[in-house]
């Protein structure tokens, strides 16, 4: 969980369950813990079940939800937060400084580096 705030930087324990990220959230039908119920069970530090869920590969990352918020709880930058987490628990740095130019050369776009640090760096 201490993880999970230093990345995401949200006050999950805000959260008072009204449901509005649930009912905004144009991919809910696909997955299979609900965003409101993601946060409850953050809050009550379930962590691993979320971490096994699909939901946090499903969230689209749209901010619809952190839009609806009365609380401003932001649950797509927590959705990320958990896939980084997941991600490095898999395994280690799978990208490295060395490999920048030649992905530039490439043509990746300069977001896509950035995320790709984020993701699988420590």
């Amino acid at each position: 969980m201490q993880e999970l705030a230093e990345i995401s930087g949200e006050k999950i324990n805000d959260c008072y369950q009204c449901g509005k990220c649930t009912a905004a959230c144009p991919v809910n039908p696909f997955m299979d813990i609900l965003p409101h119920q993601v946060l409850r069970l953050l809050q009550l530090g379930q962590v691993e079940q979320v971490l096994q869920s699909k939901t946090i590969w499903v969230c689209a990352t749209c901010f619809t939800c952190a839009g609806r918020c009365p609380r401003d709880v932001d649950l797509s930058v927590v959705m990320e937060a958990l896939r980084a987490i997941l991600l490095r628990q898999r395994g280690g740095s799978r990208l490295k400084g060395e490999d920048m130019p030649c992905l530039i050369r490439k043509g990746m776009p300069e977001q896509g580096i950035v995320s790709g640090f984020r993701k699988y760096t420590k």
